[in-house]
């Protein structure tokens, strides 16, 4: 049954929230759902990042990315899901998913688009730091995509997502790379002239070097197995998988 749960309990460690970027988001939460709408890079992101987690995890887990649902058994946390535009479909591809927001807003409209395609996805308005307060049972799988640029403390938050896999489970992370032409793209270009995202949806201050969140992610005990750039190709319209990390990224790590 799909739900919407609330963790109130305080949590033991510092919290990674950074509450300006959770409302920010929020106050656009109708809007995840519209692919014309604010969301409408992440709609025409989204084929990209699904089939690489999927690839990377039939891979990883030995499954046969050819079938109807390759990834049931497992059990995946969909950490910051926004408005569900990625729990769907991983709970299309069979795993069990849980997917958390900082945003109750987000939880709610991820509920309410849910609940009439019969998903029974456990979405909870809660954060990492809950999760392990409470306990948490581990995951086979944990997604990071698109958050890290938007929380208070990187190291942190990777830490404690890393505490929520599994031995042997797998994370991926996507973000946006810290350099000059990641501030002209996916600044500059995507907010203020493509308006393709409101504008002061990103702080390029917060963007993560792939190398510092290596360094992150090692130190939280993964090993990273693959990296991905991922470009567009404007004469297209779509988006790629490709070796240039330059503006988005994203890293598979595995917890030995």
């Amino acid at each position: 049954m799909t739900q919407i749960e609330t963790d109130s309990a305080p949590s033991r460690s510092k919290s990674t929230i950074n509450p300006a970027e959770v409302e920010k988001f929020a106050a656009i939460a109708d809007e995840w759902w519209d692919p014309f709408g604010k969301f409408k890079p992440l709609h025409k992101f989204n084929p990209v990042r699904l089939a690489y987690i999927r690839d990377g995890a039939c891979a990883h887990f030995g499954r046969d990315r050819r079938a109807k649902k390759p990834l049931e058994g497992l059990r995946l946390i969909d950490i910051g899901c926004g408005g569900g535009l990625v729990a769907e479909p991983m709970r299309r591809l069979g795993a069990e998913v849980v997917a958390i927001d900082a945003s109750e807003r987000n939880i709610k409209t991820a509920l309410a688009h849910a609940t009439p395609l019969g998903l029974d996805i456990d979405y909870r308005t809660s954060t990492v730091e809950t999760l392990i307060a409470h306990n948490e049972a581990p995951f086979d799988i944990v997604l990071n995509l698109e958050v890290v640029e938007h929380v208070a403390d990187v190291a942190l938050f990777l830490k404690g997502s890393a505490g929520l896999l599994k031995p042997g489970g797998m994370m991926v992370l996507a973000t946006i790379n810290r350099t000059l032409k990641a501030l002209a793209l996916a600044k500059i270009g995507a907010e203020y002239i493509l308006r393709w995202l409101p504008a002061g949806a990103h702080d390029p201050r917060k963007f993560v070097k792939p190398d510092e969140a290596k360094a992150a992610l090692t130190r939280a005990g993964l090993t990273i197995t693959a990296e991905a750039g991922v470009t567009y190709n404007p004469l297209m319209d779509v988006w790629r998988i490709s070796k240039d990390t330059d503006v988005n990224y994203m890293l598979t790590a595995i917890k030995r």
